[in-house]
């Protein structure tokens, strides 16, 4: 069978899927993607094919987090070169290399990358009578408006909660209580392994594309990672297993879905290590079906989260940001070193808010001065990460964050205009300080739900419980050649 392609526009008419051959289209047949004539169109050859494909990034039909729709791929080259100037990756040993992240489905110009669309699973546990419960990550809020072209940054919680409660969930959690969660662990952690010298310095743990490019490339490492699950990775345990009793609801009738900015986190919820969370939806596949039912902003009737594992404090909140898992931990880390709150208005975090690579930062608790990096761009990490593997880092504490500005830029948010994407991610940043500077909450260990929680049930951080349900474990993947270990 034989593949013919637009010389205009990239589609491809493959005689193998089509019912009609493409010699015998009728001459006044048109292009379905740009219009263009038949004559347009010339036969692909199987090593013209092969250069073809070698300018694209391979995406294995087992990946998770991504897909292509190969009618719209124009061959631009675009998705690879993004994967090695932003991912540092080295097609040579494997084709299909990926980290989930999505920076590619960025990047495509032509929408032919997507996040792998799982909301027909979300609508199938409907109609089967589950109890849908969503819980929206702090990045969501300060994106969901660009769907509708509001002013990029605009926060939007309540109209998100609005549109999730039409769309059918039951209840709308947010994820930044978990965010507070994993504040208190990795806080706890880091103040023990300074006190008991242990394995410096720590690595944050929150992004999965992060922690599988350890995994895969920098196996030396991983002991230097917190243990601390991502908050999706708290939340979907402490929903199954503390909300449900609360609620009254069994377990096995819960069908949990993360609202996120990131592609990866359905690679992560699929990790044996990772439980309680049955689905991901990113942003881009919720902007899909808005587009497709013409739903307009003005239609959406604003909502507040649901009581206990609601909103969380203005710590979780700028967890969307580079450097907001930092200033997050290092908040609460303060507070069990001292006994008391630092003064956040002398801004002890300016030289590792915003983004650009790396920014580090020295910054005195008590007695200690700890030495702080701030990375956004896997790529950028490299140097950091050889150092570490040597032995000989400077810092104690290093956040890594895949994406250009932390979560706000995720590979599952909304789709953007190249030319706008600096001015939109740094109003999303924006957007998210703003919000951390007006709530009354701004520690974690001051969430009357985080305080509710510990008291109920888990006890304290780093209790047995606390270990069982919020910690995990890390492979060395990197010589593994099973594409679904990988």
């Amino acid at each position: 069978m034989k593949k013919y392609r637009c010389i205009l526009c990239g589609y491809i008419y493959d005689d193998s899927k089509e019912e009609v051959k493409f010699e015998d289209l009728p001459d006044d047949w048109v292009c379905p993607l740009c219009g263009a004539s038949k004559k347009d169109f010339e036969l692909i050859e199987d090593k013209k094919e092969k250069e073809e494909e070698s300018k694209r990034v391979s995406i294995n039909p087992l990946n998770v987090a991504i897909s292509r729709d190969n009618t719209k791929c124009i061959n631009c080259g675009i998705c690879k070169l993004t994967c090695l100037q932003k991912e540092g990756m080295n097609f040579e040993s494997d084709d299909y290399l990926c980290v989930n992240c999505g920076a590619c489905v960025q990047a495509c110009p032509v929408k032919s990358l997507m996040p792998k669309n799982d909301l027909e699973n979300l609508f199938k546990a409907k109609k089967e009578g589950k109890v849908l419960i969503a819980y929206t990550s702090p990045s969501t809020r300060v994106a969901f408006g660009d769907i509708f072209d509001l002013e990029s940054g605009t926060f939007t919680q309540e109209k998100l909660v609005g549109f999730l409660k039409q769309l059918g969930f039951d209840y709308v959690l947010d994820t930044t209580f978990a965010a507070d969660l994993t504040i208190m662990e990795e806080a706890s952690e880091l103040v023990y392994r300074i006190q008991n010298k242990g394995k410096l310095p720590m690595f944050t743990s929150c992004c999965p594309a992060w922690v599988k490019y350890a995994e895969e490339f920098y196996p030396e490492v991983l002991a230097n990672i917190s243990t601390c699950k991502s908050p999706i990775g708290m939340m979907g345990p402490i929903v199954k297993n503390y909300f449900s009793k609360v609620k009254n609801i069994k377990p096995e009738d819960m069908f949990t879905v993360a609202i996120t900015p990131c592609t990866a986190k359905k690679y992560e919820i699929k990790r044996k290590e990772i439980t309680g969370t049955d689905l991901v939806i990113t942003l881009n596949e919720l902007e899909t079906y808005i587009q497709e039912n013409d739903l307009k902003f003005e239609d959406i009737k604003e909502d507040k989260f649901d009581s206990l594992l609601g909103e969380g404090s203005g710590a979780g909140i700028i967890f969307g940001n580079t450097g907001g898992v930092m200033e997050a931990a290092l908040r609460t880390a303060n507070y069990l070193l001292t006994g008391q709150n630092m003064e956040l208005e002398t801004n002890l975090f300016s030289d590792v808010r915003g983004y650009n690579g790396l920014r580090e930062a020295t910054v005195k608790i008590a007695d200690l001065e700890l030495k702080i990096a701030v990375i956004d761009g896997i790529i950028n990490a490299k140097e950091v990460l050889e150092d570490v593997k040597k032995g000989t880092s400077k810092y104690d504490y290093i956040e890594i964050m895949n994406c250009i500005g932390g979560c706000i830029g995720g590979g599952g948010q909304p789709k953007i205009n190249v030319s706008k994407e600096d001015l939109i991610r740094k109003n999303r940043i924006k957007g998210l300080y703003n919000r951390d500077d007006k709530v009354k909450v701004r520690f974690s260990h001051e969430n009357p739900d985080i305080i509710k929680v510990y008291k109920d049930y888990l006890i304290n951080p780093l209790s047995e419980i606390s270990e069982e349900l919020l910690h995990t474990t890390y492979i060395d993947r990197s010589k593994s050649n099973n594409y679904l270990e990988k």
